[in-house]
């Protein structure tokens, strides 16, 4: 252990066995799989997990993020988070039977688009979702939402809506497209993944003593 770090306490819970063993092989560095080849998405995902493991319990551990072949990606954005989540599950949990043990853990980012009712009138938004599968069991986590411009998107259909932002090809997608900037792809997907490590290890391990919550 190096100067300064402090070991991750393990809490009382039934699957104790499973997580000192999964985090004993941690100890020498994380490596994830991710079923993508874009940089954006593997840069994210890698984010996402030095923001968990450095910042939320304080472990100076290498991390490493290797791409994996994605031929399932669909036309467009997902039209709703049900088809995003289930897009990214089938993702993840085929890569990992693919793979085995060969990885601690296994990421799927996916991106949706989801309507939301309000006064009979939908509002679109965009976020960025991550499910991750590793021994001690799969969690989902996503960014914050941004709302398409309702006078940019009025009249069209469902399908037309990923391609109504001006500039959404360019790097970091829609998600910089929206906000100017301000948020990518990239970063809505280390949000993501850091929010789906916190589910997948709460009550597992702690933060680092002493740090500030709130």
């Amino acid at each position: 252990m190096t100067t300064g770090d402090h070991a991750p306490h393990l809490r009382s819970d039934p699957t104790d066995a499973a997580v000192a063993a999964f985090w004993q092989r941690l100890q020498g560095g994380v490596a994830a799989a991710v079923a993508s080849t874009s940089s954006e998405k593997l840069l994210g995902v890698r984010d996402g997990l030095l923001r968990y493991f450095r910042e939320g319990l304080g472990r100076s551990v290498p991390v490493a993020v290797v791409p994996q072949p994605d031929d399932g990606d669909p036309l467009g954005l997902p039209i709703s988070d049900a088809e995003s989540l289930a897009l990214a599950r089938t993702k993840v949990r085929a890569m990992a039977r693919r793979l085995g043990d060969e990885y601690h853990l296994y990421v799927a980012s996916e991106g949706a688009l989801q309507a939301i009712e309000i006064e009979g009138t939908s509002r679109w938004t965009l976020r960025s979702w991550s499910v991750i599968v590793s021994p001690v069991g799969e969690a989902v986590g996503g960014s914050a939402a941004v709302e398409l411009p309702p006078r940019l998107i009025e009249g069209l259909a469902e399908g037309e809506l990923a391609f109504a932002v001006p500039g959404t090809r360019r790097a970091g997608g829609l998600m910089r497209s929206l906000t100017g900037g301000l948020e990518d792809r990239r970063s809505a997907t280390a949000q993501a993944t850091a929010n789906a490590l916190s589910t997948l290890f709460f009550g597992m391990l702690e933060s680092r003593p002493g740090r500030r919550r709130g």
